[in-house]
């Protein structure tokens, strides 16, 4: 599957009451759109079609989901809801079940919601920064522009967990491409790519429902906010599971995770420095 690029710029903030672009440090480069472009062509929307009366606010939304899914061949980490980490050859959905085989033919088959997340065994050797954010990731009353889609859903569910509307369109942008009906081989579905494990921790019954997945979704990412008061550390545990973070202290060295920590953060607030 993959999504559109959507590259807006000169995203403000606000400094002693002033608005002001924000002015940060990158000591690696950041990488060329054209590497993250998918096969489509790209999309790119003017600045007047989001301009405010107080600020523009902007939004770089370029990772697909083609990106962040690791195919069925690669050994894959898998993450239990009590903080075991298991590794694995496959990870794969099976009506309420999910299947882990092992790389020496051994087979585990486990209740869904006993898995908190799998996510592609592949370490970054010389790990690139993951920049911090200098944008709050707190509700803010910043309406999103009028071609996002489930706009009004993604500001509601925002606000509900309270969470920055644009952070969490980074994030549907990341995890689904906006597609309602997305559905990772080891069972995330959905808009925010839920885990039937976070689905049913937060009461949600329809994963395919738009604004009870938008709920769902805002309100793990809010638990994981609180659990690390950190948004670089909270991201790596919406994609990772919370006992990777505990386990290195830090955003894991794993490749996809690092990505996509750092695709979001580009995407909520281009700005950053590095750690």
């Amino acid at each position: 599957m993959t999504g559109e690029l959507v590259t807006l710029t000169n995203r403000p903030t606000r400094v002693g009451g002033q608005a002001a672009n924000v002015s940060c440090r990158l000591t690696a480069p950041r990488s060329p759109l054209s590497a993250l472009r998918p096969p489509l062509p790209a999309i790119r929307y003017p600045l007047s079609a989001i301009r405010s009366l107080r600020a523009v606010r902007a939004i770089l939304l370029t990772a697909t989901l083609g990106v962040l899914l690791p195919s069925p061949a690669a050994a894959k980490i898998a993450v239990f809801t009590d903080g075991r980490i298991l590794k694995v050859q496959d990870a794969y959905l099976d009506g309420d079940r999910i299947v882990l085989d092992f790389a020496d033919g051994g087979r585990m088959v486990v209740p869904a919601v006993r898995i908190d997340r799998v996510v592609a065994d592949e370490i970054e050797e010389q790990p690139e920064p993951v920049g911090t954010v200098a944008c709050e990731a707190a509700w803010a009353d910043e309406p999103l522009p009028d071609w996002v889609p489930f706009r009004a859903s993604i500001q509601a569910a925002a606000k509900g967990a309270d969470l920055h509307p644009w952070l969490l369109a980074a994030l549907v942008q990341a995890e689904s491409a906006f597609d309602p009906r997305a559905v990772s081989r080891a069972g995330a579905r959905g808009l925010t790519q839920l885990m039937p494990a976070a689905a049913a921790d937060h009461g949600v019954e329809d994963v395919f429902d738009p604004d009870q997945n938008l709920r769902g979704g805002a309100g793990h990412l809010r638990l994981m906010l609180d659990r690390f008061s950190s948004l670089p550390l909270a991201l790596a545990a919406y994609n990772a599971g919370a006992a990777t973070v505990e386990r290195y202290q830090g955003v894991p060295p794993y490749r996809e995770t690092r990505g996509y920590v750092r695709r979001i953060l580009s995407a909520f607030c281009p700005g950053t420095h590095a750690e």
